[in-house]
């Protein structure tokens, strides 16, 4: 069903001071560097700075779990008791996420790549 999770979020307040400490704790430049995104790659991770995240729900860090149908893996998260945050929607290019919570108040997060 998954991928596995290869993307975490944080949800940051203060997007200069995040990068700065990204940066240093990953030793890269980001890919991605814009006033809503700061994104990084490092070790086949892709770790995100999200500075609307806490206007969106977030209320910690998100790991997104890579799966090939988003919509059904939301219903089927629904379904088995998990809180929509965001519905499925398109982040750029084709790229699909949604956020939930579990019943323990845990972020679950899902991506689906345009490939699927």
């Amino acid at each position: 069903m998954t991928a596995g999770i290869s993307t975490i979020i944080y949800p940051v307040k203060d997007l200069a001071r995040a990068k700065a400490l990204f940066g240093a704790l990953l030793g890269t430049e980001p890919y991605a560097d814009e006033p809503y995104y700061v994104g990084y790659k490092d070790a086949g991770q892709d770790v995100g700075l999200d500075p609307n995240g806490h206007a969106k729900g977030m209320t910690g860090p998100v790991p997104y779990w890579h799966v090939a149908d988003i919509r059904a893996s939301y219903a089927a998260l629904l379904e088995a008791g998990a809180e929509s945050l965001q519905d499925v929607h398109d982040v750029g290019g084709g790229r699909l996420i949604a956020s939930m919570k579990d019943g323990d108040g845990n972020l679950v997060g899902l991506l689906q790549d345009p490939t699927g």
